[in-house]
């Protein structure tokens, strides 16, 4: 807790946005069971590695017809499942997660955050999806008019943006990000041959997607670039560039583009594509050039359906898990 002093101590943050700048009060606590108590929505916008700690740590605390969203999930809907079952926990809680961060921000300092723009579109899956119109509901009620519903879950696993979006701008900037002291990836980093191994990326996702029968539409990656009514509306990359706020430092081994994106969300991609019978080679030369540069094997510690001890699964009996859960 030692990082959120400042706003442990003020009890409010400071949100800058198209609005202005103004102080928003908050509740801090470090009590997770006070935390959730009576909650509806839990939001949980942690990376992807951190699930299955969270999933343990409120395993204890969940009653019924609580909702967990997860924004985005990269199936963690099923990891947080699992690991609430395995600990004991058998409230029948609706796990959802969708494509993209509700909200495109940036600290500013210990306290403050700056939104350059916010989702207007964010396709939801739901695990199980017998409790879809409930869960739903309740995340509309957070984000009013911002959620589309898509089948199940793993459509909605299959809708994230950052494995799409981010290896190929930071694996193919890789000489800029470690030479200079702070570059930015979606200005000078977006350059025409990027894009085109991003649209060839993003095309295996929708392949995929289609071959385990979700439909229209995939959001596909080209809409954000073209400023047309992507996850985060018209002219949401004109903005992400405007704002200056994503000339940074990137790690190549710690940052959450590279721990998270590819050795979580790239890694899932190419295991469903592998289960699914889908050629996934960009994706799968991608995860391949992460591991030189780390020196981790992303294939073998990452998040796969292997790790989720799902590989063996037939289609009816994954169906049947979604629709139903465990």
């Amino acid at each position: 807790m030692e990082s959120f002093g400042p706003v442990t101590d003020s009890r409010a943050i400071t949100v800058i946005d198209h609005v202005g700048t103004r102080r928003v009060a908050v509740v801090p606590a470090d009590d997770l069971g006070a935390a959730v108590a009576d909650a509806e929505l839990i939001l949980a916008p942690i990376p992807a590695f951190g699930q299955r700690e969270l999933a343990i740590a409120l395993a204890p605390h969940l009653t019924d017809g609580q909702v967990i969203y997860l924004p985005p999930g990269t199936f963690g809907s099923y990891l947080i499942m699992r690991a609430l079952r395995d600990a004991g926990c058998r409230a029948d809680v609706a796990i959802a997660e969708t494509g993209t961060l509700p909200w495109l921000c940036r600290k500013q300092g210990a306290d403050a955050v700056r939104i350059t723009t916010r989702a207007s579109r964010l396709p939801t899956g739901v695990l199980p999806t017998r409790l879809q119109e409930h869960a739903l509901a309740v995340i509309a009620d957070a984000f009013p008019g911002a959620i589309e519903p898509v089948e199940d879950a793993l459509s909605a696993a299959l809708m994230n943006a950052g494995p799409i979006i981010h290896p190929p701008l930071i694996l193919m900037n890789a000489g800029p990000i470690e030479h200079f002291d702070r570059w930015d990836i979606h200005n000078e980093g977006t350059q025409p041959a990027i894009r085109s191994v991003q649209d060839a990326l993003d095309a295996e996702r929708v392949a995929i997607r289609e071959a385990l029968g979700y439909g229209g539409p995939h959001f596909p990656l080209a809409d954000h670039y073209n400023n047309s009514n992507w996850m985060y509306g018209n002219l949401a990359h004109d903005k992400l560039v405007g704002s200056g706020d994503w000339h940074e430092t990137l790690d190549l081994h710690e940052h959450r583009y590279m721990t998270e994106d590819i050795g979580q969300g790239l890694a899932f991609l190419v295991s469903v594509g592998d289960w699914a019978g889908v050629p996934c080679p960009v994706a799968r030369g991608l995860l391949s050039i992460a591991g030189a540069v780390t020196g981790r094997d992303f294939s073998a510690e990452g998040r796969t359906l292997h790790a989720l001890g799902l590989a063996g699964t037939d289609r009816v009996a994954l169906q049947d898990m979604l629709r139903e859960g465990l």
